[in-house]
């Protein structure tokens, strides 16, 4: 059953196919074959022997007069009209009529007050005029051309069973579509000419910007997306100029590109701000993943730059994300740009404890230190003349990983606060001299020294005496 369905159907569509070839074949054969039949045998010859002619503008010779989708019979081209505007102009006249006009079409012919040419006429309206050019064109007298042309616009406009106005209609669809694709065909020479080279920059341009990409510290698919980026780029170029050779206005493009350009630029601006800053950042590159850096507050390792954000992965493990909007207008701090970073430790001794003493006993201890780097050397300086004590500051170059850093810090700390110790220079505690008032009595029997305890829990030693 579904087999002979399908025959069915094939038959149908290759009889319909079949009759639009012979109709839309009919029309010119049969005009041209009612020409050759009233030429004499004389002028038959001649018309074979005709002298070849400059080809018009449009190298169209003769254009068809279409009539509901079917061609009715051929023109010329006049003085100033070439054959193709001649026929479109008398084809949208009739077309003007049939759709208003519900009754009958009555076709006539009436003499023009110009000399040598007949207008033909449809309920009193001129469809068109035929001229002695007309006549000379088709080798016939002005009044058979008149009569051939009234009597097909009469079998025209009776209105044909919808069997064949469908296929009519079809058949003149199909050679409009033909004649369209055959005059397009140098336009689409240009155009695939344009894919073609486009599509070999675009394949150049993508493979450069993902090497350049390999070189930055983006993420593979940061590389990937800058790639593609570059691809479509060169896709836009290559489409407006395949467009433009199409035959599309190229100012009403550029207009109707420039206003969308506009809409998507105000509805995303952020995200391309985003996008911006992640390319000059990758191509800048203040820092590299595994930098640890201090950005706009936030403080830790870089561990991915994309086209969007930056991560930050803080000492304490958290994961921040940063937009590359606010990394690029923020000041970075890169901690290990530099691959020593100078740290300093605070250490306070007695008055009257030997500062030069103390200074060589200190930079002998921290040098020994193997994470102390000897080059520069570590140096202690007087920062202050505290009220109670010395006040040295112990400079040193150590790794600029924060690890280290910090572990190494402490550990000179440490290092320093012993050798003082092994040496017998004091560290003293801060001493404060406190006058008070209104002494209670069991204070005034005590004249000395009182110790103290403020609220940071550490026990100091104060002198006290009565005013």
């Amino acid at each position: 059953m579904d087999k002979a369905v399908k025959k069915v159907r094939f038959g149908v569509c290759f009889a319909a196919i079949f009759l639009t070839i012979v109709l839309s074949a009919t029309p010119i054969k049969a005009q041209g074959e009612a020409i050759e039949d009233a030429l004499p045998a004389t002028e038959v010859e001649a018309a074979e022997a005709e002298e070849t002619v400059a080809p018009p503008d449009d190298g169209v010779y003769f254009a068809d007069v279409i009539v509901r989708g079917q061609s009715v019979f051929q023109v010329g081209s006049l003085e100033e009209v070439s054959a193709s505007q001649r026929a479109a102009g008398i084809s949208r006249r009739i077309a003007s009529l049939l759709d208003r006009t519900e009754g009958a079409v009555v076709v006539s012919a009436a003499v023009s007050d110009t000399p040598g040419v007949v207008n033909i006429e449809a309920n009193g309206r001129i469809l068109m005029t035929v001229t002695e050019q007309d006549a000379q064109d088709l080798r016939l007298s002005l009044d058979t051309v008149v009569e051939d042309w009234t009597t097909r616009l009469e079998r025209s406009f009776d209105k044909p069973p919808v069997a064949i106005d469908v296929i009519q209609r079809l058949n003149a669809t199909v050679r409009q579509l033909s004649q369209d694709a055959i005059n397009s065909i140098p336009a689409l020479i240009g155009v695939l000419i344009v894919v073609f080279f486009t599509w070999l920059i675009a394949k150049g341009v993508r493979f450069s910007a993902f090497q350049w990409a390999q070189r930055t510290e983006g993420d593979r698919g940061t590389e990937i997306l800058i790639g593609r980026l570059g691809y479509g780029a060169v896709w836009v170029v290559g489409t407006v100029v395949a467009l433009g050779v199409w035959g599309i206005d190229f100012a009403t493009m550029l207009g109707a590109l420039g206003l969308t350009s506009v809409a998507i630029g105000f509805s995303l601006k952020d995200v391309l701000s985003n996008y911006i800053s992640g390319v000059i950042l990758l191509a800048a590159r203040p820092f590299h993943i595994g930098d640890q850096v201090v950005i706009d507050g936030y403080e830790g390792t870089i561990t991915q730059v994309q086209l969007r954000s930056t991560t930050i992965k803080t000492y304490d493990g958290r994961m921040i994300y940063i937009p590359n909007q606010e990394v690029f207008s923020a000041s970075i701090t890169n901690n290990t740009a530099s691959k020593y970073l100078r740290s300093s430790v605070f250490v306070g001794i007695d008055y009257e404890a030997d500062v030069v003493e103390a200074r060589e006993v200190i930079v002998r201890a921290i040098s020994n230190l193997d994470k102390v780097q000897p080059d520069p050397i570590p140096e202690v300086l007087v920062s202050e003349l505290a009220a109670s004590t010395v006040n040295l500051e112990v400079r040193f170059w150590v790794d600029s990983r924060r690890a280290g850093f910090l572990e190494t810090t402490s550990i000179v700390a440490q290092r320093v606060k012993e050798a003082l110790q092994d040496y017998d220079i004091e560290m003293p505690t801060e001493i404060y001299t406190l006058l008070l008032k209104d002494v209670p009595e069991e204070l005034k029997q005590r004249n000395g020294s009182l110790t103290i305890s403020p609220n940071d829990g550490v026990s100091q030693t104060a002198t006290v005496s009565e005013t």
